[in-house]
């Protein structure tokens, strides 16, 4: 017969759940989801999603980050980016903004010139702010939403500063696996149309009963559609 202080640390044990964090690179995901030509696609709840992927039984969701910044230039493109922020922030999600700079760009055959928007900082700030979430003991098990390859070192540092704690790769719709990346994970999870189709917000997100984001007409589903089952 198990003794009092033997069945309450299992009984402890067996109530530890693992926390699990989500860290989405905005522009490979976007990227992604407009390849598909399904625009309606893009007001996707991401906290939502991440809950999705994960094992709920064995795993909580503690923290959602979505590295992103604002592009330069399109009012109608700045209003729709702004209202999905702000659904993203009713539900959670934490957002880290990277900035465009132009540089200055010619043609050698023709000679025009021209200053192109470059987004910068997103792949850093998606960097640190795994490992500093790390650092500070934030979660157990990372998901690392991007196919971009250049998260293979953010990747490789984790497993080595923080053997302990795991890596999932988790690759946009329509996207391959960065093998870089799978190097260093222990785990992956392929994206596809029906997880995001689940996982959309509604018309109108609210705050203490207010409009805090309103979806845009590019983004209406077609007439008729039933989130899947």
């Amino acid at each position: 017969m198990q003794d009092k202080y033997s069945t309450n640390k299992e009984c402890q044990e067996a109530s530890v759940v693992t926390r699990a964090a989500m860290y989405i690179d905005g522009f490979n995901l976007y990227h992604s989801i407009d390849d598909l030509k399904i625009p309606f696609l893009k007001w996707l709840d991401l906290v939502k999603l991440g809950n999705l992927i994960i094992p709920k039984a064995t795993e909580t969701l503690v923290k959602t980050v979505y590295c992103t910044a604002f592009h330069p230039g399109d009012s109608q493109k700045r209003w729709r980016h702004e209202q999905y922020l702000n659904a993203l922030k009713v539900s959670g999600a934490t957002t880290v903004f990277g900035h465009y700079i132009h540089e200055p760009k010619d043609c050698k055959a023709c000679g025009s010139e021209w200053r192109q928007p470059n987004e910068k900082e997103s792949d850093i700030n998606l960097a640190l702010s795994i490992f500093n979430d790390a650092r500070m003991d934030v979660f157990d098990i990372a998901y690392l939403v991007t196919a971009d390859s250049d998260q293979a070192a953010t990747a490789k540092m984790l497993r080595e500063c923080f053997p302990e704690k795991k890596l999932v790769s988790v690759s946009p719709p329509g996207r391959n696996f960065s093998t870089h990346i799978l190097a260093n994970a222990s785990a992956r999870i392929a994206l596809n149309r029906d997880h995001l189709e689940r996982c959309l917000f509604s018309a109108i997100v609210f705050k203490e009963g207010e409009p805090a984001g309103r979806r845009p007409r590019e983004y209406n589903p077609p007439p008729g559609w039933q989130p899947p089952a």
